[in-house]
Formats: structure tokens, C-alpha cells, sequence
């Protein structure tokens, strides 16, 4: 027997190489990029009654003009990060 879904849950999952986070809820599904408060949203009823009303819902979050992107501070470890350029106790001397 499944558990039902009564609170939030968050998962990280990696993108092409970028971090978001997919939150499933008893309202709907919400992917969005990690650090950042906006993303895609689809509610179960949208999903449930057919692939018309998943595109609709689609477009019209696609529409609302943000991007769908991690915040610049949890990008991979290899991109420039918030403490590159900073120099250790050693090299200050």
C-alpha cells in the first residue's frame, strides 16, 4: 500500500549538469532551480485530465518571464563561486 502524500516533499536532482529542486505536494509538482523562490508549476488536476491541459499549463508558466535556472551561488563547484578570489592566511602572509 502507497503512503499518502500529506506534507511537502524536496529532492535535489541534477538538470544538465545544474541543481534544482522538484518539490511534490497534495496540491501539485514544482521544479525549480536551486536557491531561487520561482519555477515551474503543474497541479495534479492539469496533469491528471491530458496532455492538452499539461501544455496549457506548461506555456502559461513558461509565459510568466523567469528563468528557470540555479541562482549563480550553487552552480557546479568547477564555475566561479562566492569565495573565489578570496587568498588563505598563508599567502596574505
Amino acid at each position: 500500500m502507497a503512503t499518502k502524500l500529506e506534507k511537502t516533499l524536496k529532492r535535489e536532482v541534477s538538470i544538465g549538469g545544474k541543481p534544482f529542486v522538484v518539490s511534490l505536494s497534495p496540491q501539485g509538482l514544482q521544479l525549480v532551480g536551486k536557491g531561487r523562490r520561482k519555477g515551474l508549476e503543474l497541479s495534479w488536476e492539469d496533469l491528471a485530465s491530458g496532455d492538452a491541459a499539461l501544455a496549457t499549463a506548461l506555456n502559461a508558466s513558461v509565459a510568466q518571464g523567469f528563468a528557470l535556472e540555479p541562482a549563480r551561488n550553487h552552480l557546479s563547484k568547477g564555475s566561479k563561486g562566492a569565495r573565489q578570489g578570496r587568498r588563505s592566511r598563508e599567502a596574505r602572509g
